[in-house]
């Protein structure tokens, strides 16, 4: 993919996604005024996840799967492939991620986690969990990691970490509201940095 026809063009972005999608939407909404990237397919576990009507209302291309159809056959691989996908983003992804899609997208993967990892994560550390979790242990401040995807959750090279204050008095509710801004703020930002850094080659 070095060749300079395809350097010259966009890079393609499939986003994960099991839940709301407020992540999708906001990368969707950033990548349509991009230059270096756009998101061009949304992959999803769960037919009934928000983050399918909004990537609907938003024109961007949908896809349903199965955890059996990720994990034991080629359906979701070859529709990237077919895609022509150079990325793959992970936000609000639930299902562990197949070793067959992280060896050919090697260095490509992206998730985000609402916590400051190594704290926090593992399986079943999602959302609510995770800001419940912060709250019952009085950490001072918690925030987002972004990475890379490994073949184990929430263990990847860390690319990207940003704090905020957790306050005596604040709910799991409140973390998360705090949590989303900073989301929203720095998760296109610096997946732009990382695409236009590493292009589509």
């Amino acid at each position: 993919m070095n060749d300079i026809s395809h350097s010259n063009t966009k890079n393609k972005i499939a986003i994960f996604a099991s839940g709301k999608g407020s992540n999708a939407e906001n990368l969707i909404k950033h990548f349509n005024k991009s230059t270096s990237a756009s998101v061009d397919l949304v992959l999803s576990n769960n037919a009934n996840a928000a983050v399918i009507e909004r990537a609907k209302n938003l024109e961007v291309e949908t896809f349903v799967f199965g955890k059996d159809e990720l994990n034991n056959s080629t359906i979701v691989i070859d529709k990237l492939k077919d895609s022509q996908i150079d990325w793959i983003v992970l936000a609000g992804f639930l299902l562990k991620f197949p070793e067959n899609i992280l060896k050919e997208y090697s260095g490509r993967v992206v998730n985000i986690h609402p916590a400051l990892l190594p704290k926090y994560g593992g399986k079943g550390m999602y959302g609510m969990n995770v800001h419940k979790a912060v709250v019952e242990n009085k950490e001072k401040e918690t925030g987002i990691t972004i990475h890379f995807v490994n073949e184990n959750y929430d263990e990847g090279k860390i690319i990207f970490q940003t704090r905020t204050e957790v306050l005596p008095l604040d709910t799991a509710e409140k973390v998360a509201l705090k949590i989303n801004l900073l989301e929203q703020e720095h998760f296109p930002r610096v997946l732009e940095e990382l695409i236009t850094k590493n292009g589509n080659g």
